[in-house]
């Protein structure tokens, strides 16, 4: 991977490798083409929970798991089908789990795309949401909006901004694991030597590496493997410092689930009181959490996401 002080001039090279972003609504939902190939589609339609699918890595290939929206791909792994690419969710609202898809379990409802613009090579989009409980009552809302920057050589960023409302009442997200912002990595950039044709990496920014990632504070994590065919790129998650709770935990597996949880405290740390990770706001209160997504070609490398933090930190 290129050094990232490039990464940040990049603009400067536009005239002469122009890239572009596009946005064009869809069957499912929300189509995101770069430089005319798709990136990835906002899925809003017959789904338990808005996701993204596929995701594009920087080669060109989808560099997040197919099932269960695919189940003829030979030797991925078929546990946890609530486990849709990439997509933002959590275990314990008010007690109720809107994070599996087994019995009774929470569903967001798209409710619709608001602003929608793109431009050269950025894009973005708007979309509210709400989150149903099992017996039909809302519990609260969100709104989302997500900004694609198209990089050169087929790197891209992706930051995922939510707002979530305690529009209905009190808001209690419980102290669990599952959680929150989350992609489901491909088998190749995998960890685990349990998964078929695993070869991936991991660490963060405390240094910890490979499965010691998991429930740690870190402000990044990144992974980094070969994708499908083969070609070495790497997946950064990035988590703003005015999130809560930062440098935050991270439900990151090595097994391919990847995700950022900011409420899972005593499920990390045992040595926490049960609950310690509880969150509630009150009625009419509102909560913001923001996430870049880096999709970059090559190994990653500290100094250049520390360089790429920096940058986000001050935006």
């Amino acid at each position: 991977m290129r050094a990232l002080p490039f990464l940040f001039l990049f603009a400067a090279a536009l005239p002469l490798h122009a890239q572009s972003v596009k946005l064009t609504p869809s069957d499912a939902g929300l189509k995101v083409e770069v430089n005319g190939a798709l990136f990835t589609e906002y899925i809003t339609k017959n789904t338990p929970r808005p996701f993204m699918y596929p995701v594009i890595g920087a080669a060109g290939e989808n560099i997040t798991r197919n099932f269960p929206m695919r189940t003829d791909v030979a030797g991925e792994p078929t546990d946890h089908k609530h486990h849709r690419s990439l997509w933002f969710a959590h275990g314990s609202i008010n007690g109720m789990d809107f994070w599996s898809e087994e019995k009774n379990f929470g569903k967001q409802e798209h409710v619709s795309f608001g602003e929608t613009k793109s431009e050269g090579d950025k894009g973005f989009f708007t979309a509210d949401t709400k989150w149903v409980a099992p017996n039909g009552a809302v519990q609260l809302t969100d709104s989302r909006k997500i900004t694609i920057t198209a990089l050169p050589e087929g790197e891209k960023l992706l930051d995922f901004d939510i707002t979530l409302k305690a529009s209905e009442g009190d808001v209690v997200f419980g102290d669990t694991k599952e959680g929150s912002m989350a992609l489901r990595l491909c088998s190749s950039l995998s960890l685990s030597a349990k998964i078929e044709g695993a070869k991936g990496h991991a660490f963060n920014s405390g240094d910890d590496r490979n499965a010691q990632v998991w429930g740690k504070h870190a402000n990044w994590v990144s992974y980094y493997g070969p994708d499908p065919k083969g070609t070495e790129v790497a997946v950064s998650i990035l988590s703003h410092p005015s999130n809560l709770r930062s440098p935050t935990t991270w439900h990151a597996r090595d097994y391919g689930l990847f995700a950022v949880n900011p409420f899972g405290l005593h499920d990390f740390d045992p040595t926490l009181a049960e609950h310690a990770g509880d969150y509630t706001l009150k009625k009419g209160e509102s909560l913001t959490l923001r996430y870049r997504f880096y999709f970059a070609k090559g190994k990653s490398r500290p100094a250049e996401l520390e360089k790429l933090f920096k940058d986000y930190s001050s935006q």
